[in-house]
């Protein structure tokens, strides 16, 4: 899957135009960046991605791109 297949899939989560989303925007510059949304990435890592995706990890996150990197 390519960078931009999963930026789409990101701005699904964040509930975000895709525009609006790019490997170098900073989480917290994000009013979407909740609970809810970090609850449908843990949904979205496990079914697309097969991961497990832990609260500790979640917050180790800091831009978009560490997202994309753990997704792989």
């Amino acid at each position: 899957m390519t960078n931009d297949e999963k930026l789409e899939l990101l701005a699904d989560v964040f509930d975000v135009d895709v525009s609006e989303i790019n490997p170098d925007l900073t989480l917290d510059e994000m009013e979407t960046w909740d609970s809810m949304t970090k609850l449908s990435l843990v949904a979205l890592a496990d079914s697309k991605f097969h991961k497990s995706l832990k609260k500790e990890t979640i917050a180790t996150f800091k831009t978009v791109q560490d997202i994309l990197n753990y997704l792989g």
